[in-house]
């Protein structure tokens, strides 16, 4: 199984080179959970500067609002109330209760190796008839010259449809502690185990594919531009989510 690694200065940047990556070296495999071919391969994504503009991709699916709901989803916890509804877990429920160590594990010792949040729950995600296991494993905490370093795992990745988004949720997580910590945002690596896209995506990975390589701009500033479209969204978020809650009710 082919082993790839790719970095950037910014996040678009390295998540653009691993699609490439991906298109031009992955290899077809076989799919039978989802009755499909894939291209596949393990893939190291590493960002020096996760902050730096532009720090977003306009290849991924969805938009600014989307973006938004996601970013609440693992940051806030905003769809919590789904597990025992149809969903066994969140990102942030399996996150957020483990957050007071890593803030107790970094102040006891700021060099700590130890500052690991664990998301798959091995009973939980092998239990028979469960057809969603956790794809996030595991997310580490490094703080190195006075920086919050994250580096994430994931042992499936949808190359096309989920990793931009699951990268920029990380990262502003890994924000938002640095800022509580009193630090400055370091590196962020992602490493996904099986880095794909499915045989029904490859129309969509080819687009992807000429955006990047077209040479026109396939980038927004976040803090200037997009940040401010995603604030406007969140109205209409709190709408969509309050009637989700509604629909459990009945």
């Amino acid at each position: 199984m082919r082993e790839i690694f790719v970095e950037g200065a910014t996040l678009p940047e390295a998540y653009h080179k691993a699609i490439s990556e991906l298109y031009y070296k992955g290899e077809i495999t076989e799919c039978p959970d989802y009755n499909q071919k894939q291209k596949e391969s393990s893939m190291t994504i590493f960002v020096e500067n996760p902050l730096k503009e532009p720090v977003i991709s306009r290849l991924f699916i969805g938009g600014f609002e989307e973006l938004e709901q996601y970013r609440q989803e693992v940051l806030d916890g905003i769809l919590d109330f789904r597990i025992g509804h149809g969903w066994s877990y969140t990102y942030h429920s399996r996150i957020a209760e483990q957050l007071p160590f890593i803030y107790e594990e970094l102040a006891r010792n700021p060099y700590s190796r130890r500052a690991v949040v664990d998301i798959r729950d091995w009973k939980a995600d092998t239990r028979k008839g469960n057809d969603s296991p956790a794809c996030l494993q595991h997310m580490q905490f490094f703080i190195r010259d006075n920086k919050l370093h994250l580096k994430v795992m994931m042992r499936s990745n949808d190359a096309p449809e989920a990793t931009f988004m699951n990268m920029f949720a990380f990262i502003m997580l890994q924000k938002r502690i640095a800022d509580d910590l009193k630090l400055e945002m370091g590196t962020y690596t992602h490493r996904a185990n099986s880095f794909h896209c499915y045989e029904k995506d490859f129309r969509l990975i080819e687009g992807y594919i000429k955006g990047i390589e077209g040479g026109s701009d396939i980038t927004f500033d976040y803090e200037d531009f997009f940040k401010d479209l995603m604030e406007e969204s969140r109205p209409n978020i709190d709408k969509k989510v309050e009637q989700v809650r509604e629909n459990i009710k009945e």
